[in-house]
């Protein structure tokens, strides 16, 4: 491989490296929030919808929405959830 080639190759390398560390730093620093969702507004799929935006009522204790770690705890009503249902296609999507 010639000299230029390597050097495109590690540069392309390089930008797709950047790319996904933010990415995966991101998920570290947020936590899935549950009883504080508006009505439509919360997260992908829970126990009861398949689905972001379709919580009926407002602080549905299955609703969940992603919020900064260590600030769940701190909102009235808020619980961290690992339901393995609250994922996109909720329930239904198993």
């Amino acid at each position: 491989m010639k000299h230029s080639q390597v050097a495109i190759v590690s540069a392309i390398a390089g930008v797709l490296a950047l790319a996904v560390v933010p990415v995966s730093q991101a998920a570290q620093h947020v936590e899935k929030c549950a009883g504080i969702a508006k009505a439509g507004k919360n997260d992908c799929g829970s126990s009861t919808n398949d689905c972001g935006g379709k919580v009926k009522k407002d602080r549905d204790p299955g609703a969940w929405v992603e919020v900064p770690k260590g600030t769940c705890e701190k909102i009235a009503g808020g619980k961290i959830t690992v339901d393995p249902n609250n994922r996109e296609g909720g329930k239904k999507g198993k």
